[in-house]
């Protein structure tokens, strides 16, 4: 009895392999002529194969019967459902594992999707999957993608690239190494770093991503954007091409190759159209010149470029702070003008050129060779200067106009409702000899060394020298004083704020540069700061006042 059940179990898996390769025998299904030899069978003349769901068609054909393979030449075509169709010149069938190797012209089409052109390519069925070497070419409605290599996963619509990688649309061009393509979604996925030029010559480099073909819009890691005029670079780009709108996150920087600007921040973002510029969060302008740099730092740097001089400006607001070896700033927000070279500072602005604080309701500093030329204070005007013995002299007056030579303070005309406040000193012991303090309409200050030298007073002026002994400490200062020189920006400060120095060479620093940067920041930059402006000058003030004039 149980000889019989093993009998029948063996019949039945024998019958069970027998069905299997049934199933996967290829079958004829036409052919003109066909001719027989030892081992194999040979047909001409539209030949027709199946096995299961495919069909192939061909001019000749040779099958080998022990090996289920099947040689096919001329016009083949293999149809695999109705969603697949493969032409070639030459075709070796492997029927027992379902692979299919094509050679010579292989036009490889998926309905409805893209359709690949290689002189070699491979399909395994049983795997869904096709593969090229020797170059190959997808072409789609939107792109044209060629590469050494190729995977093309006709069940997830995949196609991966391998080995210069370049991608062609109307809108850009691409070269990478590594990259793959969704043929259903038109969704770009960058494995490797990638460059793409778009048609207005802008350059996008950056290492990972992707770029959704359809929507022209995209997502990269760590990114650069290059164009004629500017750099945009930061650890991830966003690109919508269609609102020309592109924005960067994360140690973004605006290199601005003709006006040797650098702006860094948190978050960049740029209008193409309306070639608008905005970067906020920790923001810092740095424009270069052959003997100096100028610093700008505020919550959020806004740059308006235009075809027109007239329309191109550089806006700053909130924290607004500046520096400038011969002067520095601070106030809430200005609008820096490039026509006329005019920074206009509003809402509690204070400016500072050596030993000279200056402030004013609004003021606007005119730029001549990177240097001040002018600096014009409206309404509350106030100039404050400290002297070697930490006596603040002081002019006060409606309007001021403030004109520099060579970097230096050379005059102030003050225009109306004039007040000055100068101690006069003995210039051997630099002792007290009293305190001017004259009222009048207008004045002229002449500037030495960027100390007074000579006052004016003009159109009536009210004035007394009041002896030291007869001074009292609210005769010292005029009404509106506000010493400030802890608000006064430093150099160390400026730099600190975007976290590291650029490099000298102008290139952007690695994240290992970033993060070995960020560990070296002092702790006391408080009480540096307090030591580097608490140090007063050591020129002595020459204190000579002319006799007023009517």
């Amino acid at each position: 009895m149980k000889n019989i059940f093993l009998l029948v179990f063996i019949t039945a898996q024998i019958s069970l392999s027998l069905q299997g390769f049934a199933q996967k025998k290829v079958k004829l299904v036409h052919a003109d002529v066909q001719k027989g030899g030892k081992d194999y069978t040979k047909w001409v003349g539209e030949v027709i194969f199946s096995h299961e769901d495919t069909r192939i068609k061909c001019d000749s054909a040779i099958r080998y019967d022990k090996t289920n393979l099947i040689e096919a030449y001329g016009h083949v075509r293999i149809d695999e459902g109705d969603s697949i169709r493969i032409t070639s010149n030459k075709l070796i069938y492997e029927g027992n594992n379902k692979i299919a190797r094509l050679r010579e012209n292989v036009v490889f089409r998926k309905l409805n999707e893209a359709t690949l052109y290689t002189d070699f390519l491979d399909y395994d069925r049983s795997r869904q999957l096709a593969y090229y070497y020797n170059n190959g070419k997808l072409v789609d409605s939107t792109n044209t993608l060629t590469s050494e290599k190729g995977y093309y996963q006709t069940a997830t619509n995949m196609v991966s690239f391998k080995s210069n990688v370049v991608g062609v649309s109307p809108d850009y061009t691409m070269e990478t190494d590594t990259m793959q393509y969704n043929v259903k979604s038109n969704v770009i996925y960058f494995r490797a770093h990638t460059k793409l030029t778009d048609v207005d010559g802008t350059v996008f480099n950056h290492e990972s991503g992707l770029y959704d073909t359809s929507q022209k819009r995209s997502n990269f890691s760590k990114g650069v954007l290059e164009s004629e005029s500017y750099d945009l670079t930061g650890d991830k780009l966003y690109l919508d091409d269609i609102r020309k709108y592109y924005k960067a996150n994360d140690n973004v920087f605006l290199i601005a190759k003709e006006q040797n600007v650098i702006i860094s921040g948190d978050i960049g973002e740029y209008w193409r159209d309306q070639q608008l510029t905005k970067i906020y969060g920790n923001a810092m302008m740095r424009k270069i010149t052959d003997t100096d740099t100028l610093f700008l730092s505020a919550d959020t740097l806004i740059s308006i470029d235009s075809d027109y001089d007239s329309a191109k400006r550089l806006l700053a607001y909130k924290n607004v702070k500046l520096f400038k070896k011969d002067f520095q700033a601070k106030s809430d927000s200005l609008s820096y003008f490039l026509a006329d070279s005019t920074i206009f500072f509003y809402q509690d602005p204070v400016l500072w050129t050596e030993e000279n604080q200056l402030s004013a309701d609004s003021i606007n500093v005119v730029i001549t060779n990177n240097t001040i030329d002018r600096l014009n204070m409206s309404m509350k005007s106030f100039v404050i200067s400290q002297d070697t013995i930490l006596n603040f002299n002081q002019i006060k007056g409606r309007n001021m106009t403030a004109y520099f030579k060579d970097s230096n303070l050379e005059k102030i005309l003050v225009n109306g409702n004039g007040e000055s406040i100068y101690f006069a000193l003995e210039e051997e012991d630099n002792s007290i000899i009293g305190m001017n303090k004259i009222l009048c309409s207008d004045m002229t200050i002449k500037f030495r060394d960027n100390t007074v030298e000579d006052i004016l007073f003009f159109k009536k002026p009210d004035g007394k020298l009041i002896p030291p002994q007869e001074l009292e400490e609210p005769d010292k200062r005029l009404q509106g004083f506000k010493w400030r020189n802890m608000d006064r920006p430093i150099r160390e400060e400026m730099v600190l704020r975007q976290i590291f120095p650029l490099p000298n060479d102008g290139s952007i620093p690695n994240q290992d540069t970033q993060k070995k940067a960020k560990n070296n920041i002092p702790e006391n930059q408080v009480e540096k700061k307090k030591e580097l402006q608490n140090k007063r000058p050591q020129k002595k003030p020459a204190n000579r006042i002319k006799k007023p004039v009517d």
